[in-house]
């Protein structure tokens, strides 16, 4: 397992169903890993993304701390939606897909009958952005469907 993961899963396992803001000390964290302060705030900004239904907030001076606050899952999920625009590539759809299956917001089945539909293999011969329009529009969709 890659360093970055197990950061990730710590600072996971951090929240519960009544807490949630964790707070974090880089520094105390860190050092507990055994690795350097900015592969902390490498995972945090990499990982816990308001796409992905996080806030950041840090706060500096003494004994400075980084708070990460979940949101609820109809606000992650009205964020994600509306961060995907008017067009998206195939990559990234699925890395919102990934995600949210990862955060336990969408079943395996679902995530995979989504990644069926967004797929390039239905886009054949359609210029990129077109493609990138029209899988932006049914991924948007779905998301409204299944999570409605």
């Amino acid at each position: 397992m890659k360093l970055s993961d197990v950061i990730a899963d710590m600072i996971l396992e951090m929240f519960d169903d009544e807490t949630p803001t964790v707070q974090i000390q880089r520094n105390d964290l860190a050092a507990q890993l055994g690795c350097v302060p900015s592969q902390i705030n490498y995972v945090i900004t990499s990982r816990f993304t308001p796409e992905q239904g996080y806030r950041i907030e840090s706060r500096r001076g003494g004994g400075g701390c980084i708070m990460i606050t979940r949101a609820t899952k109809d606000n992650a999920i009205l964020s994600l939606i509306n961060s995907i625009g008017s067009e998206i590539d195939e990559k990234n759809a699925k890395n919102h897909l990934y995600n949210l299956n990862y955060q336990n917001l969408l079943s395996d089945k679902a995530g995979q009958m989504m990644l069926a539909v967004i797929s390039d293999n239905n886009f054949k011969g359609l210029p990129e952005n077109i493609k990138n329009k029209i899988r932006a529009n049914q991924l948007k969709q779905m998301l409204v469907t299944y999570f409605s």
